[in-house]
């Protein structure tokens, strides 16, 4: 068994959607990044990659690459887990908080980690998607930015 910790921050601002856990969430602001700026998908890929010890989502998805430009960071995971499942091809859990003011997340928690794990081919039970908020500290407290934080554990069958 190896685990893996992911992390990501991105500022939301207007004029994008906001893309998270693979779908589209009503909000007034979106993340801004190269790709569609998920966090919470970006945290996963680090963190299977990180576990496989094959680098992180840069490494793989650089930002300078075009081809990545505004990509559907659902697409970002099914390659990342594509590349760590011919060494590690067993997801034991992943387990992942969204750090974010607004907008409330719990209406979104499910239909999130059934894009996950369809992305993935695992169980909807082996993803596990918590929110919470940072009681008004820092870039996430402000409303100008979200950030996920994601462990997964993974083995060989």
């Amino acid at each position: 068994m190896r685990v893996g910790i992911g992390y990501d921050i991105h500022r939301l601002v207007k004029g994008r959607k906001l893309m998270l856990g693979g779908i589209e969430i009503p909000f007034e602001k979106g993340l801004d990044g190269h790709s569609d700026a998920d966090v919470l998908i970006h945290a996963i890929c680090d963190a299977l990659l990180g576990a496989a010890g094959m680098g992180d989502l840069g490494l793989h998805f650089p930002d300078s690459d075009a081809a990545f430009k505004d990509v559907y960071s659902i697409r970002l995971l099914e390659s990342a887990w594509k590349m760590v499942s011919e060494k590690f091809p067993r997801i034991y859990n992943i387990d992942a908080t969204v750090f974010a003011e607004a907008p409330r997340l719990g209406p979104f928690r499910e239909a999130m980690a059934e894009t996950i794990s369809r992305a993935m081919g695992i169980s909807p039970a082996s993803v596990n998607i918590k929110a919470t908020t940072t009681e008004g500290l820092g870039l996430v407290g402000s409303g100008d930015g979200m950030a996920a934080m994601c462990v997964v554990m993974i083995g060989a069958i």
